[in-house]
């Protein structure tokens, strides 16, 4: 019988990272003792994951080695962190305009349509009900603010912690931001190849300087994200195959997510970016309430 294997992938669902190993649970299950139940405080340990990662040329040729050390979360909560960052990413992106009409708010419908007795029809007050076609809606949609709150160390926490585990899948590539000397997506396809990276599989690429003709060259490469320190986001790391980093992008990480980030500028610059999101969610609020109003 034949057997299937399946790519490599950076989901949090298949990575080592957030799989608690088995000896660990059975040991919960063989040593547990009547006294154990008594609370005990246990502070959250937060690891530093060190990983070798190869630097090649722009010809594909391995011209050195770097390293990449971030913090990581534990196995046994690594999966929690990483899964609440994504769903407050995805939940805060709903703008929570949607609204419908209830029997009360549809036009029309107020004169009975059929006497209530001898027609053999089901009696019918209004033909505004949500029985009929053209009626209000039963638990529609009503606009409402969608968003909610993670704190900020958490979330790097989940993006370091992601990276971590896509460690493994990761290459470097010399700053190549002056390699092309015009927009041509057939060579930075053939670049993919050199790099061996299937130009089929989803691969990001973080570099904190993007050149035109590199963003024109790559933008209709389907597979392919590139992103910048400032769009680095959660879901794109996890949903990519490859992930390739220049050098200075190597330094940020390590800088912004290693084991001694005490804080700076930049998070004062996501307050202010959360900030911001959550003003837009409340005009947008209020906007889907004044229409309301107005029909």
């Amino acid at each position: 019988m034949a057997t299937s294997t399946t790519p490599s992938s950076l989901s949090f669902f298949t990575s080592s990272v957030f799989l608690s190993s088995a000896n660990q649970n059975s040991k919960l299950f063989c040593h547990w003792k009547p006294n154990s139940l008594k609370p005990q405080t246990k502070p959250l340990s937060i690891s530093s994951q060190l990983a070798t990662l190869p630097v090649l040329s722009f010809a594909g040729e391995k011209v050195g080695e770097t390293y990449l050390d971030l913090k990581s979360a534990p196995p046994e909560t690594a999966r929690a962190v990483v899964h609440r960052a994504i769903i407050t990413d995805q939940q805060n992106k709903r703008r929570g305009t949607a609204s419908t009409l209830t029997r009360a708010e549809v036009s029309g419908g107020g004169k009975k349509p059929y006497q209530q007795k001898k027609t053999g029809k089901a009696r019918r007050g209004s033909m505004r009900t949500p029985l009929r076609p053209g009626g209000g809606v039963v638990f529609g949609p009503k606009p409402r603010d969608w968003s909610i709150k993670i704190n900020r160390k958490e979330k790097r926490l989940a993006i370091s912690t992601a990276v971590a585990s896509a460690a493994v899948n990761t290459i470097v590539v010399e700053d190549f931001g002056d390699k092309f000397e015009k927009p041509k997506t057939k060579e930075f396809i053939a670049a993919l190849k050199r790099w061996g990276i299937d130009p089929k599989e989803k691969s990001l690429f973080l570099m904190t300087e993007v050149s035109d003709n590199v963003r024109l060259s790559s933008r209709n490469i389907g597979t392919l994200k590139l992103l910048t320190p400032r769009t680095l986001n959660l879901f794109d790391i996890l949903d990519s195959d490859k992930m390739v980093l220049t050098p200075a992008a190597v330094d940020y990480l390590n800088e912004r997510y290693g084991i001694n980030y005490e804080g700076g500028i930049e998070d004062d610059e996501e307050e202010e970016e959360e900030e911001q999101q959550g003003e837009e969610g409340e005009e947008g609020l209020e906007a889907g309430e004044d229409s309301d109003a107005a029909e």
